[in-house]
């Protein structure tokens, strides 16, 4: 029986969404299959689906989690795009993806909702295989503008289908110097095309540097929420005869003049017409200022504020730092709409994440050399540089989603005599490679890479697996890679990389360590050295960073059926243990190469190519990432989909051993 209530107002501790649904009380939401059916609707029932979808995800992400905090923001914005856009002719282009929840419930995709980031379900992001209201497939900050410049002068060249092209991005990505690249090519094609700046003062982390500030002044003024095109009218009203003066100044000194008055000149000056700030929880707000910027016929940017977790009051009440908790849900931490409590501590506590080892190994690091300093892109909690902030934050420096940035910073650093640590997850320094490249190998420079997130990261899926850093840093000259079995692995290859003369990058995963002791002593390891961790008859494995206990537990596997197998750790991908490997080769009949990262040009190709030139090539069985992007879903899955455990791998020896026996 439904709990009884005053009035059709729900109970306490109890969610509108999941009253509504004791209630048998029908939902607006519920008759909106598609972008179509918002067209028939006012404008206080467009404000009230918006609403409904903003308890949806709320009860929806918050049992089984997923990003949280941006998707509540965008609710109201979402609706007002779709009810004047005809999607997918018009296009609306999600910056990254946090923020298109509320796009995929009214495109099709509201009962699917509860699959998102799950195994064959709906994906994390936009995505151009999943839906035809995806224009664009994105996991990664700062490219919608990019790509809608790119539609639409297709467009006016008469290539596809003619439409009206929408970029959302939010201030964070804003941070990202590809975005003002894109702006830069707008204003001078004049592109007609609407940026809609979702400005909510927070990337996942609170937004740093000048531009943030920028956007804040303007975000936080009222007496600036307004449209900017009357400006002049205004000045020219001024008391004492000044407004008359300001109409007979010259066009210089009138434009620096209204630049006090004024938001959005910054825009004007890269020639996009400036709307704002909007209230970006008022529909009828939003469909005024969208609709006059879809009909200007030029480039114009509408200005619009939100809240990051609007209507959750956790994350809407607790600042920056309750917006940042909430930036994603874990799974069952809401209930009824509000916070599930803390999880009950499990009865053996589990190993440390590798996050945090890094994290507090680096601040170990930093206050025995005053010359380390920690570079984070906007990631300060991902990769456990948040630890550093509140330990030494005068070694912490946070860039924004400025990658590029980041890895030129740290070479500045490093020419001045610093020991800079880039902490950046595998898939994002992909956008730096050419710093990379040209400013920190090429002079081999002191700078460190700390690589989280290298492997199948799970729910986020194929565009924040770190699965091509192995190749794309292995052909560099100078550098040296490495990658941890353990914990304790990582804190010595730490210690390795900043003592070592040039550049040095280590590779760890997401998730849990192994849950081995830290070393109180910390004993650098000699570069390019491998070790033997077991010994056995006519198989080796040489695991490289997670792959280390894949092979262990293949060995463990075989053991049971009497095959006593080699493992040995190669600790460096770049020099290769060259001695090691050679005796291995020579004294087995099959090597296996156990990696978690694409096998293309891997860790594996590497021992292959040793291996191969020094005429003593056994016979190798690589194992490691398929050839192909993998999807989204439990890592667990994800290492069966593509054979990465030990009893896959222990099955595919077994498969060969009877081979060659027969």
């Amino acid at each position: 029986m439904a709990p009884r209530a005053a009035d059709g107002v729900p109970p306490p501790r109890m969610s509108p969404a999941r009253y509504r649904r004791l209630r048998r009380m029908p939902r607006l939401l519920d008759r909106i299959e598609g972008p179509d059916d918002l067209r028939s609707l006012g404008e206080a029932e467009l404000q009230q689906v918006a609403q409904e979808i903003r308890e949806a995800i709320i009860d929806t992400v918050g049992e089984i989690g997923g990003h949280f905090g941006a998707n509540l923001g965008t609710c109201e914005l979402a609706v007002a795009l779709h009810s004047l856009l005809e999607s997918p002719k018009d296009k609306i282009l999600w910056d990254v993806g946090h923020q298109a929840y509320p796009h995929k419930v009214l495109t099709g995709r509201r009962d699917q909702l509860g699959t998102i980031r799950k195994y064959k379900g709906l994906a994390p992001f936009c995505s151009i295989f999943e839906s035809e209201h995806d224009v664009m497939g994105a996991g990664h900050a700062s490219t919608s503008i990019g790509y809608a410049v790119g539609m639409k002068e297709a467009m006016r060249r008469g290539i596809g289908t003619d439409g009206r092209v929408v970029a959302v991005i939010g201030d964070g990505a804003m941070t990202g110097g590809v975005a003002f690249e894109a702006i830069h090519q707008a204003g001078g094609l004049e592109t007609p095309l609407v940026v809609v700046l979702n400005d909510n003062g927070m990337s996942i982390s609170p937004n740093v540097g000048a531009v943030s500030r920028y956007l804040n002044r303007i975000r936080l003024n009222p007496r600036l929420w307004h449209a900017r095109e009357g400006v002049e009218d205004r000045l020219r009203t001024l008391p004492a005869g000044i407004g008359g003066v300001f109409d007979r100044l010259g066009p210089q000194l009138k434009e620096s003049l209204k630049a006090f008055w004024a938001p959005g000149l910054w825009w004007e000056e890269l020639d996009f017409a400036y709307v704002g700030v909007v209230d970006g929880h008022d529909v009828k707000a939003l469909r005024a200022a969208i609709s006059s910027a879809l009909h200007a016929d030029r480039p114009v940017v509408v200005h619009v504020a939100t809240v990051k977790g609007k209507g959750f009051a956790p994350a809407e009440d607790g600042g920056l730092e309750g917006m940042e908790t909430w930036h994603a849900a874990k799974p069952h931490s809401i209930a009824n709409g509000k916070p599930n409590g803390h999880p009950p501590k499990p009865a053996v506590a589990p190993p440390p994440q590798y996050t945090t080892v890094f994290g507090e190994a680096l601040v170990a690091e930093a206050r025995r050399d005053e010359r380390v300093v920690g570079i984070t892109a906007a990631m300060n909690s991902g990769t456990g540089l948040n630890i550093l902030q509140k330990a030494l934050p005068d070694r912490y420096f946070d860039v924004g989603i400025a990658e590029q940035q980041a890895v030129l910073f740290a070479a500045g650093l490093a020419r001045q005599g610093a020991k800079p640590v880039c902490a950046i997850y595998s898939t994002f320094l992909q956008r730096a490679y050419d710093q990379i490249v040209h400013d920190v190998c090429l002079q081999k420079l002191n700078v460190v890479f700390a690589l989280d997130r290298a492997g199948l990261v799970g729910e986020d899926g194929a565009t924040h697996h770190g699965a091509f850093d192995i190749p794309y840093l292995r052909c560099l000259p100078n550098i040296v890679l490495m990658a941890p079995r353990d914990e304790a692995m990582l804190v010595r290859m730490l210690r390795t990389a900043l003592l070592h003369d040039g550049p040095a990058a280590l590779r760890y995963p997401r998730g849990e360590a192994v849950g081995v002791p830290l070393p109180t002593e910390i004993e650098p390891l000699a570069i390019g050295t491998g070790e033997v961790l077991r010994e056995g008859g006519r198989i080796a494995l040489v695991g490289y960073g997670a792959g280390v206990q894949k092979a262990l537990e293949a060995a463990d596997l075989l053991a049971e059926q009497d095959i006593e197998v080699t493992v040995a750790d190669a600790r460096f991908a770049k020099p290769l243990d060259g001695e090691l490997l050679r005796r291995l080769a020579s004294e087995h009949e099959l090597l296996v190469t156990v990696e978690e990262g694409v096998l293309a040009g891997g860790f594996g190709t590497a021992v292959w190519e040793l291996l191969s030139e020094h005429g003593n090539t056994p016979r190798i069985l690589r194992v490691g990432l398929p050839d192909r992007y993998v999807a989204h879903g439990a890592p667990a899955l994800l290492h069966e989909e593509v054979g990465f455990t030990g009893a896959r791998i222990a099955e595919r020896i077994q498969g060969i051993l009877v081979g060659t026996s027969s």
